[in-house]
Order: structure tokens, then sequence, then C-alpha cells
């Protein structure tokens, strides 16, 4: 443990002085320090999903009789709802462009909601098109989805 660390909470952000107490606080509570980092890492990891979770946008735009949804973040299962409210499935286009260029796709709970919104908008009569997959996505979505790929 340094000490000098403790010169540092008014600074760093709330998460980071969690977790340090958290880990320093089972250490000392356990006389073990395995546990103390597995407390840590587990927090870290929850803090971050988190962030993550609330960090991704969806941005939509009218392109005459299509609707385009560009996703922006880290879709993955604790973000996957946020995603799904970003679509009106009740609009009358003939078309839904969804672009994942600037996310990712991280587990087979996002490629189901993915398949979930395609087949809404398909049910609706809508054509969609999902566009913009980055290489580790479309292998997801080609091993675990349902909906037709582009």
């Amino acid at each position: 443990f340094e000490w000098r660390s403790l010169t540092q909470f008014t600074t760093n952000p709330k998460s980071s002085n969690t977790v340090m107490i958290a880990t320093v606080v089972v250490v000392v509570a356990t006389h073990n320090l395995a546990l103390g980092v597995l407390t840590g890492v587990l927090l870290s990891a929850l803090f971050l999903a988190n962030k993550l979770e609330n960090d991704i946008q969806v941005i939509s735009s009218l392109e005459g009789n299509a609707r385009l949804y560009d996703l922006r973040g880290q879709i993955f299962f604790s973000s996957s709802d946020k995603f799904m409210h970003g679509f009106n499935f009740k609009e009358e286009v003939k078309e839904v462009i969804i672009d994942l260029t600037h996310s990712h796709i991280w587990d087979v709970t996002s490629v189901a909601m993915l398949d979930s919104a395609v087949e809404k908008f398909q049910k609706n009569g809508i054509q969609v098109t999902v566009r913009g997959l980055n290489e580790a996505s479309s292998i997801m979505i080609d091993k675990y989805g349902t909906h037709a790929k582009i």
C-alpha cells in the first residue's frame, strides 16, 4: 500500500477511491491479498460496465423516406436496453438503416437485441439494412444472429 495514494484521494475518480478502499478493507479484514485483489478487480469491472452502459448513443435522422439510426458506443448485455429504446418501431417509413460504424457488439445478448430490432421493423413491413459492422462484430452476428446479414 502506498500512503501517497491518500493524497490523491480528492483528485481521483470516486470509483477508483471506492476500489482502493474496498481492496484495503478486504485485505485487512481477511489477511488474504488474493481476495482483496479479486474484490478490486470485480468492482473495477462493474464500474467499467456502468460507464460503458451510459456512454451508448443512438442518433436518429431522416434521409428521404428512410430512418437512419447511428449507434455509437459499446453494445453488450448491460447497454442492450438503452440500445433498444433508441428505436421507434411505430414510425411509418419504408426503410431503416442501422449503422454500427461507431459501435462494437460484444456478446450474444446484443446480437439477440439487434435481431429483435430487425424483426420488429420487418414485422411492420419496413426494409432493414444493418451496415458498418467491424470484423469482430460481423463474426459475432454471423455466428449467433438470425436476421439476414448485410
